[in-house]
């Protein structure tokens, strides 16, 4: 990895303070003091962001993780944190070293630092529960902040290409897998209801990748992504984009595989105390676009919903 670089969290909070000679000689000279502005130090998030591209395959899958995930990486242990970013326990430390750290506890000071430096005051979930809340509390609370993170990181430029793209594809290639599988087939039959055909690629399988060599320039190719993206996810956006097809990437990675290929990109948060990911955000960007292509003619579809007796 080369030499190592100073680690953050010694910078973080400490100001060196102005020393008595420097005063003095500003005072005699007559002259205002001008003090220099001083930097502010790099924060966690934007000193691994800097360097992501020295990090190993598998220091990436760390990397992501904490980027999007500060505040749990800020109270687990380096074997929870492994384990959420599908790696082992060592690779932690060693990406930890990387960055100039000693070891993962010193990471994870300056991941404390950085998260006490963002969070609303009040704690997660303030505004629903009291501080010391149960496990079904302390899940429902996070999915709450997860909405209203993703709502904040969303702009209507981005969320309007998005359901433009969609209501004017000629077909629909939705590409999920594993557990975002169920949110690929979710979406094709939202699309369903609205009279858009999309096909579905959720496994490694031979018949369902076959589907991939459809892809033109007319296909519209949606992506979903958690953490490290499965490879059959990474090469239906690469094909995608050789073939001249529209591409979307909805992830709860900044800096996922699939962003650096798709043109269009959803986040999600995805924060949770539990032993999984949280999917609430999700859900409600598959309803959302849904919602918003049935928005833009809503007389037009409105007889079909009827029928289907939705609402």
């Amino acid at each position: 990895m080369g030499e190592k670089q100073p680690a953050v969290s010694k910078t973080a909070t400490k100001t060196r303070p102005a020393s008595k000679s420097t005063a003095t000689s500003s005072r005699r000279s007559g002259g205002t003091t001008r003090r220099p502005r001083r930097r502010e130090p790099k924060t966690l998030s934007a000193f691994i962001t800097d360097r992501f591209d020295e990090f190993s395959r598998s220091q990436k899958d760390v990397a992501r993780y904490i980027i999007d995930h500060l505040d749990e990486a800020a109270f687990q242990t380096a074997e929870e944190l492994a384990r959420r970013a599908n790696t082992s326990s060592s690779t932690v430390v060693r990406f930890s070293q990387a960055l100039g750290f000693e070891g993962y506890p010193e990471l994870q000071q300056a991941a404390i630092e950085e998260y006490r430096s963002k969070a609303p005051q009040g704690g997660r979930g303030a505004a629903l529960f009291d501080f010391d809340h149960s496990e079904f509390e302390a899940s429902v609370a996070a999915d709450y902040d997860n909405l209203e993170d993703t709502a904040r990181r969303l702009t209507r430029e981005q969320v309007d290409a998005c359901v433009s793209a969609l209501a004017g594809a000629q077909r629909v290639l939705i590409v999920g897998m594993d557990q975002l599988a169920f949110f690929a087939s979710y979406l094709r039959h939202l699309l369903a209801l609205l009279d858009i055909r999309a096909e579905v690629v959720a496994s490694p399988r031979q018949e369902s990748v076959a589907r991939l060599g459809r892809v033109d320039e007319d296909t519209l190719v949606i992506a979903f992504a958690s953490g490290s993206a499965h490879p059959v996810v990474v090469r239906a956006v690469q094909l995608a984009r050789a073939r001249g097809a529209n591409t979307l990437a909805i992830t709860d990675a900044t800096l996922s595989e699939v962003c650096e290929h798709a043109e269009l990109t959803l986040y999600y948060s995805s924060n949770s105390p539990s032993f999984l990911a949280s999917h609430t955000s999700l859900l409600a960007i598959v309803q959302a676009l849904a919602y918003g292509v049935y928005a833009r003619d809503k007389k037009a579809y409105k007889d079909r919903i009827r029928a289907f007796k939705l609402k």
